[in-house]
């Protein structure tokens, strides 16, 4: 399959000229490898990036050090593109500069659709240079048996791992899309969903699950650690029954539900591989029950090192308002945010929920969400001018809030809300679940630009070389095609 580039404001092309220019570029870029690209000087003279997981790292900060070649001024000179897609995207993409595919250097998009087709697209052709359909897509497409997962590429640079709906974590080769291995994390992918992004730390991938709309048991959340070589199933934490490792049959263990399905999936310290989850509805002992929980394990996912659970955790229960509708939100400084279906973000110490044994409530600090709705997204974490700043977003506002004192203050707040933040480049891009990308100024909150675009779910940008890249679209509509926007500065002749 070829994808083809389409511009909307190019209204006096017609769909023939613009397969015919995408053709013609693909072939002139591989003429030019190894030159400069025709891009605005300002993308030029960027160093080469790349962007390998959801967030960025393994702490999902989602805020881009480096420079990207976008300022606020350029966002009125921007130029979109979209890539058809055979599928939609209902989740971030991941890039790789100068990888090589098919023995060419390429600047390389990789996503996963909803019914698990992976692909490789190259970032100015808009070609599909490869694609990698499970084994189970034709039995799957069209239902409920979804993922919202985003692959990770391996530091290496020449694989990525990515979720499938039929309950496998897949290792596939950069070059051309092969299967080096294929492993599944669940004995129940029908009840047992992979909705967040896969992660690799120090030749570990790491994997979470879920439950699908409406909570139907039997499922348990639990945390898988296969090593990255052989795709070996190295060690599983069950949420539910946690006493017990491996994948569980999830009808053998009384306890159900208790899903780890936020946004960032596990996030982990890199200083030392220590694992953060956040657990959706469920039961709860402080023993071997962890629904709606905060639970910090080691990086062998063998012992659990830390926990949190509101006091009010049997009403969060009986509520269906999952702490874990949000991942937890490294701030540093032994400091932690989470944030929950219920409209509050709960400040934590890491000291005071250190220990296997039960810790409820005693929280630092309680803050509203921006809107004071339910918190399905991942707050971004920016390191500006010596001082933490933390950014969220929820479906009726967007706000800022500067670590200080062990304190969340907020800095600013707008009614418009939208999915996970990114910050680059002191602007804050937010896309708006009905359309549209918001910029704002980081530190200020004013609203800079709408970029237009179409309604998705919980699709998040990133930015990076002078490109905006954003999936549109909503799994739950359970389509078969789709699209990826990529703004861009004009080329220059």
């Amino acid at each position: 399959m070829q994808g083809v580039w389409t511009n909307r404001d190019a209204t006096n092309s017609s769909p023939d000229e613009w397969v015919t220019f995408a053709m013609r570029y693909r072939i002139l870029i591989c003429l030019l490898l190894g030159a400069s690209v025709a891009v605005a000087a300002a993308a030029q003279s960027l160093p080469p990036q790349h962007w390998p997981m959801f967030g960025g790292d393994v702490g999902s900060t989602s805020a881009n050090a480096s420079p990207t070649g976008i300022t606020a001024d350029d966002l009125s000179q921007l130029v979109r593109r979209q890539i058809k897609l055979p599928g939609t995207v209902d989740a971030s993409a991941i890039y790789l500069h100068g990888a090589t595919v098919h023995g060419a250097l390429h600047n390389v998009i990789f996503v996963t659709t909803t019914y698990g087709k992976t692909l490789a697209l190259d970032v100015m052709s808009g070609g599909v240079l490869w694609e990698y359909t499970p084994p189970s897509y034709q039995a799957l497409v069209g239902t409920y048996q979804i993922t919202n997962s985003t692959p990770v590429a391996d530091p290496d640079r020449q694989s990525i791992y990515a979720a499938s709906p039929d309950g496998y974590i897949q290792k596939l080769a950069v070059s051309d899309g092969q299967i080096v291995w294929r492993t599944a994390i669940t004995h129940l992918p029908k009840r047992e969903k992979i909705a967040s992004p896969v992660k690799i730390f120090q030749g570990h991938v790491i994997a979470v699950t879920g439950g699908y709309i409406g909570d139907r048991p039997p499922y348990q959340g639990h945390v898988a650690i296969l090593d990255g070589n052989s795709g070996k199933l190295v060690q599983v934490w069950n949420s539910l029954c946690s006493n017990r490792n491996g994948l569980l049959e999830p009808d053998s263990c009384p306890q159900t539900q208790s899903a780890i399905w936020g946004r960032a999936g596990a996030v982990i310290d890199s200083s030392n591989g220590d694992i953060f989850i956040a657990t959706g509805n469920g039961g709860w002992n402080g023993t071997t029950d962890w629904g709606d929980a905060l639970i910090e394990i080691d990086t062998s996912a063998t012992k659990i090192l830390g926990n949190y659970t509101p006091a009010d955790n049997a009403e969060l229960n009986a509520r269906d308002l999952d702490l874990g509708s949000s991942s937890p939100v490294l701030l540093g400084s032994g400091l932690i945010a989470q944030g929950g279906k219920d409209g509050k973000i709960r400040l934590l110490s890491r000291e005071a929920i250190a220990g296997d044994g039960p810790h409820k409530g005693h929280e630092l600090q309680t803050v509203p969400t921006p809107s004071g709705t339910d918190l399905f997204t991942q707050p971004a974490v920016w390191k500006h001018d010596g001082q933490t700043w933390m950014f969220a977003a929820d479906n009726g506002g967007t706000a800022a809030w500067k670590l200080a004192d062990a304190q969340l203050q907020e800095a600013w707040k707008t009614a418009t809300g939208g999915t996970s933040p990114f910050e680059a480049g002191g602007l804050l891009f937010v896309y708006a679940r009905k359309g549209g990308l918001n910029v704002y100024e980081a530190v200020s909150g004013k609203h800079i630009a709408t970029l237009p675009c179409g309604p998705g779910h919980w699709n998040s940008p990133i930015v990076l070389q002078g490109l905006i890249i954003l999936p549109e679209g909503d799994a739950n509509e359970h389509a078969t095609s789709g699209v990826l926007d990529v703004w861009s500065l004009p080329r220059e002749n």
